[in-house]
């Protein structure tokens, strides 16, 4: 059998060229180790984040995506079947590419609003789980939210019931876990970002048009489900706002929030007193060290032992927290007024769009006019 030369030249170009495009993508993942390990080499120590937040934060976001995936796939499957397109469904189950490693390869997750609100989630838990759990006043005393469930106002009482299904929710323990539990536009971005990902998996013809119709009716589906109203956050703010702490009340039950360990509830009465959005507090209670609660605390007229409890338990709890500092600090916290502390503040209560548009007219060095 004669060999032809041209053949054997052709493939020996094919070979070379895949040579060459294998050793450009290797150069290129050499470039971005490098760009990475100078970026983690001079990132400051308190911006780094330790192992047990990455590692919180990796199983927070691989639950949220395989939770949407499996919601996405078992719908669509259904919904093709359905219309005697059982090839098309068994392709869109069976095993492939992990939609999470689609996502992070396409680097879709580091998505600014997604990674602050996981962040500040787990960090949140971080906190919350390592508070100390403090002995009731009084023995077989239940618990601040377990007498909110109890409560004779029934809107209270409704709120606190929420909160406890929130919790579960969040922990993933009842049904209703599969839900991703994020704010409506997080929610709508991931979604539509997996859908996207199993189109990609599951095509193998130019016109998926039957495919890319049950993936968009099963992302719809999900989307008219989705009411970030169930989220602990909301919960915890609704219960905060339908039970209105009086002022002289407050400290007791911020104390006792924080000796349930329900940091969440925690958050929603400092913000509900304040007069701020749960975010912002959420930053503040987990950022002890830029000083923004106690300016808060000051706000709404705290008193020294109240203050001192609190930052006792948040600088024990959290990694970064430092507690001789913060009892170095106490002094000059006493020092300011309510008044100015709420003059300090006053910013804050601004409306967001409102904040961002007065930074971003501000005045920037080296700008012209």
């Amino acid at each position: 059998m004669a060999i032809n030369v041209r053949d054997f030249d052709d493939g020996a170009q094919h070979g070379a060229a895949r040579l060459l495009d294998r050793a450009a993508a290797v150069d290129t993942r050499a470039e971005l180790r490098l760009a990475a390990g100078i970026s983690d080499f001079f990132l400051a120590d308190e911006a780094r984040l330790d192992d047990r937040m990455r590692a919180g934060i990796g199983q927070v976001l691989a639950g949220l995506v395989s939770g949407v995936e499996a919601a996405l796939t078992q719908r669509a499957a259904r919904l093709l079947s359905a219309r005697d397109l059982a090839a098309t469904a068994a392709r869109l189950v069976a095993p492939g590419t992990p939609v999470l490693d689609r996502l992070l390869a396409a680097r879709l997750l580091r998505d600014p609003e997604l990674m602050r609100e996981l962040i500040a989630r787990v960090r949140q838990d971080a906190i919350g789980d390592a508070l100390p759990a403090a002995a009731p006043l009084q023995p077989d005393t239940p618990s601040l939210l377990a007498r909110l469930a109890n409560h004779p106002d029934t809107v209270v009482a409704d709120a606190a019931s929420a909160l406890f299904a929130a919790e579960g929710r969040r922990r993933g323990l009842i049904e209703g876990a599969a839900q991703t539990d994020l704010p409506a536009e997080l929610h709508h971005r991931l979604l539509w970002w997996v859908a996207a990902a199993l189109r990609e998996r599951a095509t193998q013809d130019d016109n998926p048009a039957e495919l890319d119709r049950a993936l968009a009716e099963a992302a719809l589906r999900s989307l008219a489900a989705h009411d970030e109203g169930d989220r602990l956050e909301a919960a915890a703010m609704r219960l905060a706002v339908a039970y209105e702490a009086a002022p002289g009340e407050l400290p007791d039950l911020l104390g006792e929030a924080l000796g349930d360990r329900r940091l969440a509830l925690f958050t929603a009465l400092l913000a509900q007193a304040a007069g701020l959005d749960y975010d912002q507090a959420r930053d503040m209670v987990g950022d002890v060290g830029a000083g923004h609660l106690w300016l808060v605390l000051r706000a709404l007229d705290c008193p020294r032992a109240a203050i001192a409890r609190i930052g006792l338990d948040l600088c024990e709890a959290d990694p970064r927290g430092d507690l001789e500092r913060f009892a170095d600090m106490l002094d000059d916290i006493m020092d300011i007024t309510p008044i100015e502390a709420r003059a300090a503040l006053a910013p804050l209560k601004l409306p967001q769009a409102y904040r961002a548009a007065i930074a971003a007219l501000a005045p920037q060095g080296g700008r012209g006019a």
